[in-house]
């Protein structure tokens, strides 16, 4: 079908109504594009990618729109609200009316709504073989932040010796939030509350406090330690990482190479990107695929 000029193209909030759409959408584009570069579809079917969509779709903290033409629906976005820093993503635009900007009016359409709502900084992750996303991203003013190794497996080591680790309680969210501050500068307690209650979030204690958490060793989940070992403790304690993987901080050279021999294998190459107030961790750290 050709591609629809970007004057026709309307930016408006999604609705649960067009999950089913955009998830066939979101799917169909990491497919091409990962193919296309030899990596495997971040998603293992179009099912998997709807469920994301529609979970974003009506998700408390989640904004989310929809390009539209001639009533059809192009692509979509989603905006992370529920920090002082948000998070983009994911943005897919239909394969057959790409290169026509209807992925910048949905990456400015979210970027002004960030801006409305005072966000100190907004962050995103990028496929880092996808030269056309990470130079749309440029161009909106993000800056390289991080390197990343998407790393999938089940590490040899099966726990690291001094460190617990255990399912995170509601009781912990004070600790991990001031855990996060000293690391991030910000914490994302309404991500990790909603992970708590979904059953994902675990902790490494040492010494009788919390030094690590995650809210779920997964694509979409983030983690946050005081150290590579209290880090090294979480990702021993599962016996696999949901979705495409974790990502891990090529820069970090020590837990990159501990990764490696401990035999999780580098599945895919991402990009941390942000606008904004930025602050270089303090500790160790997994972003999620948002950031």
């Amino acid at each position: 079908m050709p591609a629809h000029p970007q004057s026709e193209v309307v930016i408006r909030p999604a609705t649960p109504q067009d999950a089913a759409v955009c998830g066939d959408i979101c799917y169909r584009a990491f497919a091409a594009i990962n193919a296309a570069h030899n990596f495997p579809c971040d998603f293992p079917h179009t099912e998997a990618a709807a469920g994301v969509i529609t979970g974003m779709f009506s998700a408390p903290g989640m904004y989310c729109v929809v390009a539209e033409s001639n009533g059809r629906i192009l692509g979509s976005n989603c905006l992370d609200e529920r920090s002082i820093i948000h998070g983009i993503g994911p943005i897919t635009v239909d394969p057959d009316t790409q290169n026509h900007g209807v992925g910048r009016k949905l990456m400015e359409a979210v970027i002004e709504r960030s801006h409305k709502r005072g966000a100190a900084g907004i962050r995103l992750v990028q496929a880092a073989f996808h030269n056309r996303s990470l130079s749309l991203y440029a161009s909106l003013g993000f800056d390289v932040r991080e390197p990343l190794s998407v790393m999938q497996g089940r590490t040899r080591d099966r726990s690291v010796p001094g460190c617990t680790v255990r399912p995170a309680t509601p009781a912990d969210l004070q600790a991990c939030n001031a855990l996060s501050h000293r690391v991030h500068g910000f914490d994302r307690g309404t991500d990790l509350a909603q992970a708590i209650q979904q059953g994902t979030a675990l902790v490494t204690e040492r010494g009788g406090c919390i030094t690590a958490y995650s809210s779920h060793l997964a694509f979409f989940g983030h983690t946050t330690a005081e150290s590579n070992m209290d880090l090294q403790a979480l990702i021993a304690s599962v016996d696999s990482f949901a979705g495409s993987g974790i990502l891990v901080p090529s820069r970090n050279a020590k837990l990159f190479r501990w990764c490696l021999g401990n035999g999780l294998r580098v599945v895919a190459p991402m990009t941390l990107m942000s606008t904004g107030l930025y602050n270089e961790p303090a500790g160790a750290f997994l972003p999620s695929v948002l950031f």
